[in-house]
């Protein structure tokens, strides 16, 4: 098959080349779900079609070229057999260049073997050659008794760099950094870490339950896990293992992205760490980041795609909250029935109300009492409350809205991790996004400190708290 350009005055090639720029985007429709029927009152205009000319145009590839089956079909009833046929034989041109070509396409990145430092960003300084001894354990960086400022560190708490230190400090969260800012959207994850280490709101009292996290539980700021700022794949095994390390180390780890395509390996690690319990995965967010067509495998944009598809969690133990936006297509949310993912869209919210629908999602939480584990993209939240974020859609949820859930999660269900990703302070010179992503990680931290302390009735609030008692 040759690509016809020189039939121009069919309208049909330069569609197709028109188009192309704006939906070579579109997602490929899911193998399994049937596309459309062309109308009985077109098959005439079929006639000069072959077989597998036939077969492309009932198919799913047709929407990766025209963007929707009805704007296809418009385009057949306006053509001749004759146009028709030659307009089908330009598609099908189209879409096979899409595809991956061995030995002309790059299938790998290129990297420096003769490097000096190939891996020197991930290698762990010995302790031959630290400057100084200490006994291990947490180590506080303040230098006053009441000290406001100094060196920043998560939830203004002690620092440990070392398995041991989390051992010996019978660490029960290690909050940690992963600057990665390699994927998708408006990029600026690499700052996220640093922002919310200088705000403060992390381990604060929580107001809802009276619980004071930092008093109940053994905090950490564990520093940031290194990344190959040119490199994804460079970059998630290492990431991968220093997860692995602190749960080994007896921590539960508190994440801060970073862009969320290294949920990827967070949750791998989560999963190796004790693969005879079952796990289950509360991923909040706009996207449902389970594209299956893109040219990188591993981005923001796949990554839930990924680790369904290796197994390494099942469908039926994902739940979603929040989805919205033009990704979102009904070929997605078939492909998602498929694996059996519990999925909460803000057209849900829109019917039943968030009352109803926080209790859904709760419930599909606690059901069968296995480890959960919170993957927390800050586009859930709308815009308006958190305009830092690498992919903002309207129309999300509030902080209000989400506290409690994210409260109740943690508190009412065994927490095997939480991670906080896409943050993008530059993206708003105010404090008001870093202040409500600290507050969003503060009442997990509060829900498991409440579970620590005993509070975990169905939506605990303390009685002093709700009801000021006078008459």
């Amino acid at each position: 098959m040759t690509m016809s350009w020189n039939r121009m005055p069919l309208l049909a090639s330069l569609l197709v080349v028109g188009l192309l720029g704006v939906m070579v985007w579109q997602p490929l429709a899911a193998q399994s779900v049937g596309a459309e029927p062309i109308p009985a009152e077109l098959w005439p205009k079929l006639s000069e079609l072959s077989g597998e000319q036939r077969t492309f145009l009932q198919g799913p590839y047709p929407v990766r070229v025209m963007g929707s089956r009805a704007q296809l079909v418009r385009i057949l009833e306006q053509r001749s057999p004759e146009e028709i046929a030659v307009f089908v034989a330009d598609m099908m041109q189209v879409v096979e260049a899409f595809k991956y070509e061995a030995g002309v396409d790059m299938g790998e990145i290129p990297l420096n073997p003769e490097a000096t430092a190939f891996n020197g960003h991930t290698v762990v300084i010995p302790e031959i050659l630290k400057e100084r001894w200490r006994e291990p354990g947490p180590f506080s960086l303040n230098r006053y008794v009441d000290e406001w400022g100094g060196i920043p560190t998560f939830a203004g708490a002690p620092v440990a760099i070392t398995p041991e230190d989390l051992r010996v400090g019978r660490v029960d969260i290690a909050i940690a950094g992963i600057p990665l800012n390699f994927s998708s959207g408006r990029r600026d994850a690499q700052n996220g870490p640093g922002a919310l280490r200088l705000m403060h709101g992390i381990a604060d009292r929580d107001v809802y339950s009276m619980v004071d996290p930092a008093s109940v539980l053994s905090i950490v700021d564990y520093g940031d896990f290194s990344v190959d700022h040119l490199s994804v794949e460079r970059s998630i095994d290492h990431v991968h293992d220093m997860v692995f390390e602190v749960i080994g180390a007896g921590a539960v780890p508190f994440l801060v992205g970073g862009d969320h395509s290294v949920m990827y390996p967070t949750v791998r690690a989560v999963r190796a760490a004790h693969p005879d319990q079952a796990l289950k995965v509360v991923h909040f967010g706009a996207h449902y980041n389970a594209e299956r067509t893109r040219a990188h495998s591993l981005t923001d944009r796949d990554a839930i795609y990924r680790l369904l598809s290796e197994g390494v969690v099942d469908g039926s133990n994902l739940i979603q909250v929040g989805l919205r936006g033009p990704r979102l297509t009904p070929e997605a949310l078939v492909w998602l029935r498929e694996q059996g993912v519990r999925y909460h869209t803000m057209a849900e919210v829109e019917q039943r109300g968030w009352p109803a629908v926080m209790e859904r999602v709760i419930a599909e939480a606690k059901s069968g009492g296995d480890r959960v584990y919170i993957s927390f993209d800050v586009s859930v939240l709308d815009p308006s409350q958190l305009a830092a974020v690498g992919r903002a859609a309207p129309g999300g949820l509030t902080v209000r809205e989400l506290t409690p859930l994210l409260r109740r999660l943690c508190a009412e269900t065994e927490i095997a991790g939480f991670e906080l990703m896409d943050l993008a302070p530059m993206l708003d010179l105010s404090y008001v996004s870093t202040l409500n992503a600290n507050h969003m990680l503060n009442a997990c931290l509060a829900g498991v400190a409440m579970r620590r302390s005993g509070l975990v009735a169905d939506h605990y609030l303390d009685p002093m708290s709700v009801d000021h008692g006078q008459p």
